[in-house]
C-alpha cells in the first residue's frame, strides 16, 4: 500500500480524561485508503527531546469528511505535546503504515481491548459492520475512568466491560468476563490489542478453544519502515519487524 507524508489540520481535540485525548485531523485533500489495524507516525514539533516520530494507531476514519481520529494516551513528552494541540494546528503524519486485520470467515466476532489498546478496534468494528458482521466488544481497564469512548463502540455492537477494581462491569481482567469463561464459546474469531500480558492470555484462550485470533502488537516503533530494528517480534519464522510485518499477527505465529 502506498505511503504518504501530509500535513493534517487539527479540527478537534477532545479530552476524555486526565490521560487520554482524541485528535480529529482533517486531510488536506482526498483521504487515501487506510485499513483497520494500521498506524501513523506523528511528527512532534516544539519539543527538544522529540526528534523521533510517535507511532499512533488509527482510531477511526471518515472518508466522506476526509478526517482521521487518533486516540492519544499522554505517557511521555511526545504524547503530552500531542495532547496540547489546538484547533487549527498542523499535525504532520507518515501514513498508512503496517499491515491490517483480516475479515473473518465466520460471523461470531469478538474484539478485545485493554487500555489504549482499544484504539484500533473502533475502526475495525466499523469495518466489520460495513461488511455485514455484528461485532461484540470486550473492553477492560483498571477502573471506570479508564473505559473511554464507550458510546462510539456501542454504536457498532454490543459492549462488555471489565475493571480491575470492580467499579463497573465484571471485576477482574478481560479473561474473567463471562463471555470468555463459558465451556462452549460462541466466538469464531477474536481480534485483540492491549498490554502484552493481556493479549497472551487471550491468545491462549483462543488456542485452547480452536478460535482464530489476530493480535495487534504495541512494540516501540521509532521509524515505521523496518530500518531501526527496535520493534522486533519473535515468530515461528524468526525475528520480524512489527512495523512492517505487523503490527497485526496471527497469535499462533508468535513465539509466546
Amino acid at each position: 500500500m502506498k505511503k504518504y507524508i501530509d500535513d493534517f489540520k487539527v479540527i478537534q481535540n477532545e479530552r476524555l480524561n486526565d490521560e487520554y485525548v482524541i485528535l480529529t485531523l482533517k486531510h488536506p485533500g482526498k483521504m487515501p485508503e487506510m485499513m483497520p489495524g494500521q498506524f501513523v507516525e506523528v511528527r512532534v514539533d516544539n519539543g527538544p527531546n522529540t526528534f523521533l516520530r510517535r507511532p499512533i494507531s488509527i482510531h477511526d476514519v471518515d472518508v466522506e469528511a476526509n478526517t482521521m481520529k487518533l486516540l492519544v494516551q499522554e505517557i511521555g513528552e511526545g504524547t503530552r505535546l500531542m495532547g496540547k494541540l489546538n484547533e487549527g494546528d498542523i499535525c504532520n503524519l507518515v501514513y498508512p503504515l503496517g499491515n491490517w486485520f483480516s475479515l473473518p470467515e465466520k460471523p461470531r466476532v469478538l474484539l478485545v481491548g485493554g487500555g489504549c489498546g482499544i484504539a484500533p478496534l473502533l475502526y475495525m468494528g466499523r469495518h466489520l459492520k460495513a461488511n455485514g458482521f455484528k461485532p461484540q466488544f470486550l473492553l477492560g481497564a483498571r477502573s471506570e475512568d479508564g473505559l473511554i469512548a464507550l458510546d462510539a463502540f456501542r454504536e457498532l455492537g454490543e459492549v462488555h466491560t471489565t475493571t480491575e477494581d470492580g467499579s463497573v462491569g465484571t471485576k477482574g481482567y478481560v479473561i474473567h468476563h463471562p463471555v470468555m469463561r463459558t465451556q462452549t464459546p460462541e466466538i469464531d474469531q477474536i481480534y485483540t490489542c492491549g498490554p502484552e500480558a493481556m493479549m497472551k492470555v487471550v491468545a491462549k484462550y483462543a488456542k485452547n478453544n480452536n478460535i482464530k485470533c489476530e493480535v495487534s502488537l504495541e512494540n516501540h516503533m521509532a521509524c515505521g519502515f523496518g530500518a531501526c530494528l527496535c520493534c522486533i517480534a519473535d515468530t515461528l519464522d524468526g525475528h520480524k519487524c512489527t512495523c512492517t510485518d505487523g503490527p497485526v499477527f496471527d497469535s499462533t505465529y508468535l513465539k509466546w
